[in-house]
């Protein structure tokens, strides 16, 4: 009885252990993208151009550029170069979690906040 346990606990171990994401960061590290966010129920949209060390934001007419500090091949901060308030001052901390062929899933937080949000750019070719 305990070596039929034992098997099926191993069964289960065997088939629970999936590969990991595909993440092909360095494919996203520069271009152009679009985000979509819900903010007050209504969907917005965010385009952005990135190069290695900067990244031009064009929201609602507007236009951000902030440094971009890469810490490893999926992480990076972004710094506002011209904040406007003090919620502009904080830097973003971006990890990208998954990538695909046109787009990629990212966590996101403002640094030394808890809270993370997700979401997903799409490259614009």
């Amino acid at each position: 009885m305990i070596k039929k346990v034992f098997c099926f606990l191993g069964l289960i171990v065997f088939f629970s252990c999936s590969a990991p994401p595909k993440r092909n960061c360095s494919d996203f590290k520069t271009g152009k993208f679009s985000f979509k966010s819900s903010i007050d129920g209504e969907e917005k949209e965010t385009t952005f151009f990135r190069t290695e060390d900067t990244e031009v934001d064009y929201f609602e007419g507007k236009q951000d550029t902030s440094s971009v500090r890469w810490i490893n091949e999926c992480e990076y901060i972004l710094k506002n170069k011209n904040p406007k308030s003090k919620a502009e001052e904080k830097s973003i901390h971006i990890k990208i979690l998954t990538t695909s062929d046109s787009s990629y899933t990212f966590e996101y937080n403002a640094v030394n906040d808890k809270r993370k949000f997700k979401g997903t750019a799409f490259k614009i070719n």
